[in-house]
């Protein structure tokens, strides 16, 4: 029985347009992002194999691809919901957000600062990855981190609560190459509800486990 399975859209195809087309939409759920779950299950297989055969020559190989695939997988299965055809804006106390609205401004200065850094950090990826704003535990502030692939790049222990995906093939058939132009467009789909749930369940469960055991 696989250990990994391709979550449900939360919405139809069409839902995000016209920040996003359909046609991507599908193509990246579909495609991409069972590629990824297909991958991650595939290489526990190959690792339980190499396990019972003592292969361990493969084992740096099959750790680097499962990092790989199972990072896809996470932050793809975040993506999703960190959008909706309502979003965008600021998120604002009167929304019930307030709480994730004062941790932004506690920890970049304002809105607009934190928009800025996440905005360049996706946008100026090098090769494939990702933008994304977590909660770090052991500070209990929000950062930005710049991934690159799925997993490169991250503070030990940080919790990603919002995800920009700045592959190619998030964007390409639509916007071309002018990744800018789909960054910027993607604040008008956040969804600021769940990043303010994720935000509120990384600090409950945090408890400072990376230095209190």
């Amino acid at each position: 029985m696989a250990t990994y399975t391709l979550p449900e859209l939360p919405y139809d195809y069409a839902a995000l347009e016209p920040v996003i087309n359909p046609q991507i939409i599908e193509l990246h759920h579909d495609k991409h992002h069972a590629a990824y779950v297909k991958g991650a299950n595939d290489t526990l297989e190959q690792l339980a194999e190499a396990r019972d055969k003592e292969q361990w020559g493969s084992i740096n190989g099959l750790e680097k691809n499962l990092a790989f695939h199972l990072s896809g997988h996470i932050l793809h299965s975040i993506y999703w919901h960190n959008m909706t055809g309502d979003g965008g804006g600021e998120p604002l106390a009167a929304d019930g957000v307030g709480e994730l609205t004062d941790a932004l401004t506690e920890s970049f200065g304002s809105f607009a600062g934190f928009k800025a850094q996440l905005t360049k950090a996706a946008a100026t990826t090098q090769g494939s990855g990702w933008g994304v704003l977590a909660y770090e535990p052991v500070s209990g502030r929000l950062i930005v981190e710049q991934i690159y692939d799925h997993q490169g790049n991250v503070g030990q222990g940080s919790t990603p609560i919002l995800v920009f995906d700045a592959w190619e093939h998030a964007f390409y058939l639509q916007y071309k190459n002018q990744k800018v132009d789909f960054i910027e467009a993607m604040w008008r789909v956040v969804n600021w509800q769940d990043v303010a749930k994720r935000y509120a369940a990384a600090k409950e469960r945090a408890y400072n486990l990376l230095l209190v055991p």
